[in-house]
């Protein structure tokens, strides 16, 4: 069992800011920005996002697209990045990641730190507008 699927199953704390009967979403507790969220598929451990089957696939990017629609309306910025690349944790995720610029999305740049207090208010902020969706 891979810790994504721990988290999901709420065996391992996170930050939720979205969920589904098939899709979890949480903050990244190594953020490039304040916001930077996890989108994974609950019961598939795949980690190469192309070896999903069809159904999980698309209902993958589509709850992301929701989610990336709250994060957008919670945290103040100009787009919401999109990176897909598992090397990590070996289990399908995708990056959302709030950005200025560009070069927000660059995971060779130094981190920002984020309190255990801030990241708990991202996480109701953008749950509040998955919820209104």
């Amino acid at each position: 069992m891979t810790i994504f699927t721990r988290i999901a199953k709420g065996e391992i704390p996170s930050y939720k800011v979205a969920e589904s009967d098939e899709f979890y979403a949480f903050l990244d507790i190594n953020p490039l920005a304040e916001g930077h969220t996890l989108v994974i598929p609950k019961n598939v451990e795949d980690d190469y996002i192309f070896n999903l089957d069809e159904k999980t696939y698309e209902g993958l990017w589509a709850f992301a697209r929701k989610v990336a629609v709250a994060l957008k309306a919670a945290v103040p910025c100009k787009r919401v990045g999109v990176a897909v690349l598992g090397m990590e944790v070996p289990h399908t995720h995708i990056h959302l990641v709030p950005l200025q610029t560009e070069g927000d999305l660059d995971f060779r740049k130094k981190r920002p730190t984020v309190s255990d207090e801030r990241k708990a208010e991202l996480a109701a902020a953008i749950l509040a507008e998955y919820e209104k969706l």
